[in-house]
């Protein structure tokens, strides 16, 4: 890996570099424990990049956006960090905090019909290397383009304006705190003051009526795991890679509010859960696989979304188990009842999971393994062998909801307000599917990412399975009773 290459020595200063006093932070600081997992368990042929697509309508001059993302990577230094050479027999791997950039981050790909298609290729084959800070990779995307192999699912003409696309390295930070960096570029660029968006304090609302205890699996029972189906290609030789749709569904109805400034029933992130449980329930069910509980992965972001936010891995992930569907076969996905008293469960669940005390962010046994009194290389051999063993044991897949995106995300009055915004997560076997979703100021679309692990699926199965989401979600929206005068609430993600 490029991880045990040895650092680079400090350049020149990058081109658009601002320079700036010495920060704070200490110069050298020892992996967190997710940083830590991340890098035992790196695969060359499984890269653990996250993908962030921002799409504006407008053009953006070249000097002044690298200038402006060069004082955005100063404003958050912690971002400006490098892997320190570790050997096997060292007792941690260490970050080292840069004053400047090692290199250029900042990239203009010649324009054309496949310049986008082969941006976000570069995005899951391509990782942005940690023995040269910033561990991340800025693509500017101007037209003519077409989304080519990789267009949005529902073959929507490409906009004629910008497209942003960051490649992250996982190991050293998450979405939202590389989103955090686009956000200050953005105000950098358009000259706007930050926009607050956290300083009000949540508003209080009436807890509505106790539902149903939400179910719980037996201890050791094994998850769900998604069918593998390459039906219509030859599988890889190695198995490995991953694929990613785009799409953009609208945002299900939900059931008005009983009183005005009560807390709805359920959420638009409760309505993607029970989507995903559907989905992975009907495709499993397809595929003549024994009934068992659908476990989804849901990252939590207590984080601060303003200027001072914490740069790193700073979600936790949180499982949110689901009961095995019913086995009667040839049956639709679910019938409006079941599924609304599912809908309450989940909300019920989902509250609990975000108000409680936050803790380790990968629970105890990853807290044990990165504590234990041993040379990373030993601490390695044994994570990833844990890892094999605890493979049956996987949730079924992650659901990754940003929500309504923080940030006006405005780069003036040349490249406008940001009017789509996808993620995407790594797909590493053996769970294989990521599904990230996001909307934009307007909250009326939810524009989805889903990826998967190419030992999983092909692409006409992803697609496949990509339609059993559309109508699972569409089979959680609301429905009021026949003769009812009630408006539904449209929701924001």
């Amino acid at each position: 890996m490029t991880a045990l290459q040895p650092a680079r020595p400090d350049p020149p200063r990058s081109r658009g570099a601002r320079p700036h006093t010495p920060f704070s932070p200490p110069a050298r600081i020892p992996f967190p424990l997710v940083d830590e997992i991340s890098r035992h368990c790196l695969e060359d042929d499984e890269p653990e990049t996250v993908h962030i697509e921002v799409h504006l309508p407008g053009r953006l001059d070249h000097e002044r956006l690298r200038t402006a993302f060069h004082q955005a990577l100063a404003r958050h230094p912690r971002i400006l960090m490098r892997q320190v050479p570790t050997r096997w027999w060292h007792r941690h791997y260490t970050w080292q905090l840069t004053p400047t950039p090692d290199r250029d981050p900042v990239a203009f790909p010649p324009p054309g019909p496949d310049a986008l298609a082969r941006a976000r290729t570069r995005a899951l084959t391509e990782c942005p290397p940690l023995d040269a800070a910033p561990p991340v990779r800025l693509e500017v995307i101007e037209p003519p383009h077409t989304t080519g192999h990789h267009r949005t699912e529902d073959h929507r003409p490409a906009a004629a304006g910008t497209v942003l696309l960051l490649t992250v390295h996982h190991t050293a930070l998450d979405g939202p705190a590389c989103l955090r960096i686009l956000a200050t570029a953005a105000e950098l660029y358009g000259g706007t003051t930050p926009a607050s968006v956290s300083a009000s304090a949540p508003t209080p609302h009436p807890e509505p009526p106790a539902p149903p205890p939400h179910y719980r699996p037996r201890p050791l029972t094994r998850p769900a795991r998604l069918a593998p189906d390459h039906t219509h290609t030859t599988r890889p030789g190695n198995g490995n890679g991953n694929g990613m749709l785009l799409t953009e569904l609208p945002v299900p109805t939900r059931p008005p509010r009983p009183t005005t400034g009560a807390r709805p029933p359920y959420t638009v992130n409760d309505q993607l859960l029970v989507a995903t449980y559907l989905t992975a329930a009907r495709w499993n069910e397809l595929h003549d696989r024994p009934t068992a509980p659908v476990v989804i992965t849901m990252p939590i972001d207590d984080r601060p979304r303003g200027p001072h936010m914490p740069i790193g891995n700073g979600t936790r992930l949180t499982p949110v188990p689901f009961p095995p569907p019913p086995t009667t076969p040839g049956t639709p996905l679910t019938p409006l009842a079941p599924l609304t008293s599912l809908l309450h469960q989940t909300a019920a669940r989902t509250r609990a999971l975000k108000s409680a005390t936050p803790g380790s962010q990968l629970g105890l046994p990853a807290t044990l393994l990165t504590s234990l009194p041993l040379p990373v290389g030993a601490r390695r051999a044994l994570t990833r062998a844990l890892r094999s063993l605890a493979a049956p044991w996987t949730p079924t897949t992650l659901l990754s909801n940003i929500g309504r995106v923080p940030y006006p995300l405005d780069f003036g009055a040349t490249g406008g307000r940001a009017t789509a915004v996808w993620f995407s997560a790594p797909a590493r076997m053996p769970r294989g599917l990521s599904i990230t979703t996001a909307s934009t100021h307007d909250g009326n679309r939810i524009h989805l990412a889903l990826r998967w692990s190419r030992a999983l699926l092909d692409d006409a199965a992803a697609a496949h399975l990509l339609a059993l989401f559309r109508s699972s979600l569409a089979a959680t929206a609301y429905r009021p009773p026949e003769g009812a005068a009630t408006r539904p609430e449209g929701g924001t993600p």
